[in-house]
């Protein structure tokens, strides 16, 4: 049997599991601009990364929302579109890989994928947001508890 036209590494699991591992890496990767993983899985999530920040760059809405579900991660999304695309100056080849040496377990071949351009954001505005909106939830939950007590009480 050949192999023309099948793309993409299998990489020993179902179809379920390799997707949400790709999808943890890139959001790792978008999260922390840096990973160190397998030469192999550096090389496979390259292809749909640099996907989604062709996709980033152009903007929109559409191509928002088809990264929020590519990723999975509406944080690592909106990193990517909002800090991360207007700062990258260049058409194509967003992304480095560096040979790391090999892993002293099983001695597979490590790589560090990295941003070619040097990225600077700062995720305070995106933890504030988040405590904002954990705020604002519990002011909405202590009303509905007090009147939850309340009608309690009146029983």
């Amino acid at each position: 049997m050949h192999r023309h036209g099948y793309k993409g590494r299998k990489f020993g699991r179902e179809t379920d599991q390799r997707l949400a591992l790709t999808r943890g890496l890139m959001c790792s990767l978008i999260k922390y601009q840096t990973i160190t993983t397998t030469l192999a899985r550096a090389k496979e999530i390259r292809r749909s990364t640099e996907k989604l920040i062709t996709m980033a760059k152009k903007g929109g809405l559409h191509n928002r929302r088809l990264i929020i579900a590519r990723l999975n991660d509406l944080e690592a999304a909106t990193i990517l579109i909002d800090m991360i695309a207007p700062q990258i100056k260049r058409d194509s080849g967003y992304l480095r890989i560096e040979h790391a040496g090999y892993r002293r377990g099983d001695n597979s071949e490590m790589g560090t994928i990295s941003f070619v351009d040097d990225l600077s954001f700062d995720e305070a505005p995106i933890k504030e947001e988040k405590a904002e909106k954990a705020e604002k939830t519990v002011k909405a939950e202590k009303p509905a508890k007090a009147a939850k007590t309340a009608k309690k009480e009146d029983k």
